[in-house]
């Protein structure tokens, strides 16, 4: 795919296979058939759920932030990845239009020439004892070809039903990486903002322990304090700096992460989030069996069941004879200019039926292999299954956790702020030793710190509940096509 093509939002893959349809005869696709798991699977989700609504299709858009909507959008035109995923839904495309060809009458036309000498040795022809005769033979041909394979077991049908089953999977597999994607340059930007945070909290701590440090030299300089003073303070400044350093190292690579992810050239200039935005108020939910079966991935595992079974078909119907039908028509003349003139057509037409008798066990052989392929297609749909439901039930109950967790970090960082103002207050009026105020900013930073990473782990947490739902929660499957 070249480097400037554009892939869309979201695969319509109705009308892919809408389109299929129309040239694979016939064929229409294995209707969806979700097989029932053994795992114990509840009616409703075990964790809290509070549900208030369904978030639309554009689930990034919930959190109100403009340049986050710009950034996944550019990443769904322009990754590189993505491209690949489009690609490889054409290439099975293309696969099913030649299953789909199978069913089809074959034609072609032919035209053909010829010249032939023959050599007369041995006979006794009189007159001609002293030399050879020969002839010379001249043949031109045109011909119209035709080719058939009644198909009366359904074995093509089937082949093509396990072709279009294969592109509906691969458009899954497509929807699956779009949804992944937006999770991804979600996450990306979230972290950019997050790194530009912390390195504010940085710079912001490196002003404030500067001004402190000053403060301790003069009142060493004055003979009020000790050198020991003045040393923690120029070491507590120092690991400021370090630190900040590190932030910005981190808040660079992060840009340049996002870039990567929108398809554009890491130079570190892209446009930033100003600020982590809020968390959405409204948690998506409903019955485990329906949000389940719209996951991309759980669409893509289904469909390779149904394209496994239906090349078990195939398989056991390739123990049945075949029929097919040879026609041909055309002229065969020893003159170019009689090749329009019909006093010189032929034709031919040759039925044909196979029987399959010995063939050393291959094709029993091929249906157990095609039963153990459906078999282990049913086992990675189970799995696929059961890990979309634990995925839903881990982002809903770390949902709680990290609320309050972030609510308890509100708190240490405003009490730990308050602690900072207090033991400077009480250094400067000679009662604390400079030992507390040191401890005292370095669990003000600490606190405002993990205060910023609570935040947007609670936002990435809401990020994977979205993929884990399948991304936009819809009354609609979400991937089209699946069976229709």
């Amino acid at each position: 795919m070249a480097a400037g093509t554009r892939t869309p939002f979201f695969v319509n893959a109705r009308g892919l296979i809408g389109l299929l349809a129309l040239g694979a005869g016939c064929a229409t696709a294995p209707l969806a058939d979700h097989p029932a798991i053994d795992g114990g699977v509840p009616a409703a989700w075990t964790a809290r759920d509070d549900t208030g609504g369904r978030p639309a299709l554009a689930w990034w858009t919930d959190f109100g932030d403009p340049g986050l909507d710009d950034v996944v959008q550019s990443a769904l035109r322009q990754n590189y990845d993505l491209q690949a995923a489009a690609a490889r839904l054409d290439q099975a495309l293309a696969d099913s239009r030649i299953a789909g060809a199978d069913l089809q009458p074959a034609l072609q036309v032919g035209l053909n020439g010829s010249k032939r000498k023959q050599n007369f040795i041995g006979f006794p022809i009189p007159g001609a004892e002293d030399r050879v005769l020969s002839t010379v033979f001249t043949n031109f041909g045109v011909s119209l070809d035709l080719t058939w394979e009644a198909d009366l077991w359904g074995r093509l049908r089937a082949g093509a039903r396990a072709a279009l089953a294969d592109l509906q999977s691969r458009a899954a597999d497509l929807r699956a990486a779009q949804l992944s994607l937006a999770g991804q340059t979600t996450k990306a930007w979230f972290a950019t903002a997050e790194a530009q945070q912390q390195l504010r909290l940085a710079e912001a701590s490196v002003a404030s322990f500067r001004i402190s440090s000053e403060y301790v030299r003069e009142r060493f300089e004055q003979g009020l304090r000790p050198s020991l003073d003045v040393r923690l303070a120029l070491s507590n400044l120092a690991t400021a700096e370090a630190l900040r350093e590190q932030r910005g190292q981190q808040f660079d690579a992060s840009i340049r992460q996002l870039e990567v992810l929108m398809g554009r050239y890491a130079s570190g200039t892209a446009a930033i989030p100003s600020a982590l935005p809020s968390a959405p108020a409204v948690i998506p939910g409903g019955l485990p069996a329906e949000l389940v079966r719209r996951r991309p991935d759980v669409v893509a595992a289904e469909r390779r069941i149904a394209a496994a079974r239906q090349r078990l078909q195939v398989a056991q119907r390739d123990l049945y004879p075949r029929f097919t039908l040879t026609a041909s028509t055309g002229t065969a003349t020893g003159a170019l200019q009689d090749l329009i003139k019909r006093d010189f057509g032929v034709w031919t037409l040759l039925g044909n039926v196979i029987q399959p008798l010995l063939q050393g066990g291959r094709l029993r052989a091929g249906v157990d292999r095609a039963e153990a392929r459906a078999a282990e297609e049913l086992a990675v749909y189970a799995n696929t299954t059961l890990q979309a439901f634990s995925e839903v039930e881990t982002a809903l109950a770390a949902e709680e956790y990290l609320v309050e967790r972030e609510r308890y970090l509100e708190i240490s960082a405003e009490q730990s702020r308050a602690a900072e103002i207090i033991a400077d207050d009480r250094y400067r009026s000679g009662l604390d030793d400079y030992i507390t105020v040191l401890e005292s900013q370095r669990l003000a930073l600490q606190a405002e710190g993990d205060l910023i990473a609570a935040r947007r782990q609670r936002l990435e947490n809401r990020v994977d509940l979205y993929l884990a739902l399948g991304g936009g929660f819809d009354l609609a499957p979400a991937m089209p096509g699946s069976g229709d």
